[in-house]
């Protein structure tokens, strides 16, 4: 089906412009992946993106992911919650300062538990310290619908904003083939 997306341009500029978000997250722990691993971050992207049409890195090859993974600019973080994965987020730092949130988000039994705000205050608070000058994302209308409310709620500010269409699969591909039928 083709489909019209809203999509959302957003930046801070400076780390005082994080409002952190830690409700409801004693039991949350956060883990650097210190070893390149495709199964890792494309296990994440399907498990994660899939109720929300991520697809554009579903055609990869495993050595696509490992050139991803192994980059030295990305940083892929896992969010566990007694023991089990519950999210992640991966950042890449690009030349001049700036690190994009490329990826983040919360596996579906987690969601709505109050991880989504500190989840992100962790990645903000990350992409500070490795240096970044400029952090910056894109979402759009297919993410969940209080992704965009979370972003602007920690601080990030949108700098730009428009449309485009894109053929989508008649039903959202889910974190596996079948797993929602």
């Amino acid at each position: 089906m083709l489909a019209r997306i809203g999509l959302y341009h957003l930046e801070m500029t400076d780390a005082s412009q994080l409002t952190p978000g830690r409700a409801d997250a004693a039991d949350l722990a956060f883990r650097q992946a210190g070893i390149p691993s495709p199964e890792l971050n494309r296990y994440m992207y399907t498990a994660v993106g899939g109720d929300w049409y991520w697809i554009d890195r579903l055609g990869w090859s495993y050595q696509e992911w490992l050139d991803w993974a192994s980059r030295p600019e990305v940083e892929t973080w896992v969010a566990y919650v007694k023991g089990t994965p519950a999210g992640y987020f991966e950042l890449d730092g690009v030349a001049g300062g700036d690190v994009e949130l490329a990826y983040i988000g919360l596996l579906p039994q987690f969601i709505g538990k109050g991880y989504g705000a500190p989840l992100l205050t962790v990645a903000t608070e990350r992409a500070w310290a490795i240096g970044a000058s400029r952090i910056w994302l894109h979402t759009c209308t297919l993410d969940h619908p209080d992704a965009l409310k979370n972003y602007l709620a920690r601080g990030f500010v949108m700098y730009d904003q428009g449309e485009y269409e894109q053929e989508l699969p008649d039903r959202r591909p889910g974190p596996w083939p079948g797993a929602r039928e």
